[in-house]
């Protein structure tokens, strides 16, 4: 497989309603919400700084004044550009395809906003290393058993050469960790409406073009040492299992007195 240029462009998907961690979200944004005594916005533009991304689109609708005067008066290692969804909320899919112009030609990140993780090395530059000619997309996915906060079957199971196909069972081994790369032309056809990213991600399994590692483990694989563990910050709960986390960040099942999630 033959490697391409560098990502240096990411899409953050802020404009949610943030229904399910209310009321933590009746004043402002999820976006905005704290953890470990910061944004959840914050977290994400921290972790793509360090991945050396330039730029970072983000968009916003609810509490979007509050949101938008946060980003564009911090310092960041991206330079924030606003993709403004005030008018209508366009769901996964659609926000994304509004904000295609302003994330040019090339390959780009699309990072969830309440995807939080712990890392021994930095995640985002493992999962580009792995991105090649050959894909159209590449999720970042963790196992099951290492994601706090999450109760879900799980999402895909993974090939040997890394493309993914859909769970076909109860239960599937891995999950999407809400970061990916994309081509822009994954998107052909698709308007700026409201629809689910999972769309996108159907066309790309018919081409068999969806691909997905799990950056948690040594070398894609689960292991006995991690280089991280996701933490689903999507509800009241699942961020108070956060923050414990985050306070005890070397014993995460310790940390929150019982096993995962």
């Amino acid at each position: 497989m033959s490697k391409t240029a560098p990502i240096k462009t990411a899409m953050i998907m802020a404009a949610g309603q943030g229904t399910r961690m209310a009321p933590l979200t009746d004043e402002r944004s999820k976006a905005m919400v704290t953890l470990g005594g910061k944004p959840l916005i914050d977290h994400m533009l921290d972790r793509l700084g360090e991945a050396g991304i330039k730029r970072a689109v983000i968009n916003v609708h609810a509490h979007a004044d509050q949101l938008e005067e946060h980003v564009l008066s911090h310092a960041y290692g991206p330079d924030i550009i606003i993709s403004d969804e005030r008018d209508a909320l366009l769901e996964t899919g659609g926000g994304v395809v509004n904000a295609l112009s302003l994330l040019g030609d090339d390959p780009f990140l699309i990072c969830n906003i309440d995807a939080i993780w712990v890392q021994r090395e930095n995640l985002i530059k493992k999962l580009i290393s792995y991105w090649t000619d050959e894909m159209d997309e590449l999720l970042m996915l963790t196992r099951r058993q290492y994601a706090f906060g999450y109760n879900g079957p799980g999402d895909f199971h993974t090939d040997f050469d890394l493309r993914l196909t859909r769970r076909w069972q109860a239960v599937a081994p891995e999950m999407y960790a809400g970061v990916q790369i994309c081509r822009p032309h994954v998107f052909d056809g698709f308007k700026a409406e409201k629809f689910s990213r999972n769309k996108v991600w159907d066309k790309s399994l018919d081409r068999g073009k969806l691909y997905g590692v799990n950056v948690f483990s040594k070398d894609g694989f689960e292991g006995e040492k991690l280089d991280g563990y996701w933490l689903h910050v999507g509800d009241p709960q699942a961020r108070d299992i956060a923050e414990a986390i985050l306070a005890d960040p070397d014993n995460p099942w310790t940390a929150i007195g019982h096993g995962n999630g």
